[in-house]
């Protein structure tokens, strides 16, 4: 196979390896970021037999329960809102509680979503924080707020509420995981509480 002298260094390598292919067994290049009605792994040639377990044998723990045995907390679900007690910030009255992840040092962040506009998500904070914020990006447009001291050597994250525009560029906002109403949100808002630990210091 011929490689034209234009390709970029990537396509190079992925050209050299399919030429080695039967044009007929190539497989389609997998897309970034599957939404979950779509796969993107291929089924195994030989899946192993799946026997049903027998009649006295306990069923095989799911992730929440070994979690919980291990003496750790899974992640929320998204039904599990946090509170703004939990947060310590206050949380704007029609936000929809997404998900939150680990951040690591023992943070967590959370994500919210609300079809209300960028800027008056800026303008609400701003008034419930007592504080400006910054904004960090014109494009897409983004706003911080910082609450809480940013300990290096103790946190990941600074505590801080995030303000996200994800109209930006035509954009139809942020797709709902949770496949609920509203389909998409138009701002998003990121909360990183304060630790517990630091938060009685």
């Amino acid at each position: 196979m011929v490689v034209g002298c234009l390709l970029l260094p990537g396509a190079v390598a992925l050209a050299s390896v399919e030429s080695f292919e039967e044009p007929q067994r190539r497989r389609p290049v997998p897309r970034p970021f599957p939404r979950p009605s779509e796969t993107t792994a291929e089924p195994p040639a030989d899946p192993a037999p799946v026997t049903a377990p027998e009649p006295n044998e306990p069923p095989p723990a799911t992730p929440s329960s070994a979690a919980a045995s291990a003496g750790t907390t899974a992640s929320p679900r998204p039904t599990d809102a946090p509170t703004e007690e939990m947060l310590g910030v206050p949380l704007y009255p029609t936000a929809q509680f997404i998900t939150s992840y680990d951040a690591g040092r023992g943070q967590r962040y959370y994500l919210f979503g609300t079809n209300s506009a960028f800027e008056e998500m800026v303008r609400y904070y701003r008034v419930v924080l007592d504080e400006r914020g910054n904004r960090v990006f014109d494009t897409p447009a983004t706003h911080i707020f910082e609450v809480g001291r940013f300990r290096e050597r103790e946190m990941a994250f600074p505590p801080s509420v995030t303000i996200k525009d994800y109209t930006w560029n035509g954009s139809d906002g942020y797709l709902n995981p949770s496949g609920g109403e509203p389909e998409r949100f138009r701002t998003i808002i990121q909360v990183v509480p304060v630790p517990a630990d630091q938060s009685r210091r």
